[in-house]
């Protein structure tokens, strides 16, 4: 679980390159100031072949950005769709 952070912060998930060669993308998600709950990845192949991920190999980074001065509006302010997940949890798509 991912605790809210401070209003400077913003967080990226990146794919790692050695699975990225073998045609593993790892969704890149930006971790807005102030999210909290359980952050879900999305993996896809994007090959025709068979690929394994192995445990505890590590599939992504996450990197932390600082800002000089802290956000207008967060996302537990705007009461963001996927605040405080648990699990996973399916798109929220507004029609």
């Amino acid at each position: 679980m991912i605790k809210p952070n401070k209003l400077n912060f913003c967080h990226i998930v990146f794919g790692k390159s050695t699975y990225a060669r073998c045609g593993i993308i790892v969704n890149v998600t930006p971790l807005e100031p102030q999210w909290e709950g359980t952050l879900v990845i999305e993996i896809s192949n994007t090959t025709p072949l068979p690929a394994k991920i192995y445990a505890n190999e590590g599939i992504a980074q996450l990197i932390f950005l600082e800002a000089d001065e802290p956000c207008k509006i967060s996302y537990a302010d705007r009461k963001g769709k996927y605040q405080k997940q648990k699990s996973i949890v399916l798109p929220k798509v507004e029609k």
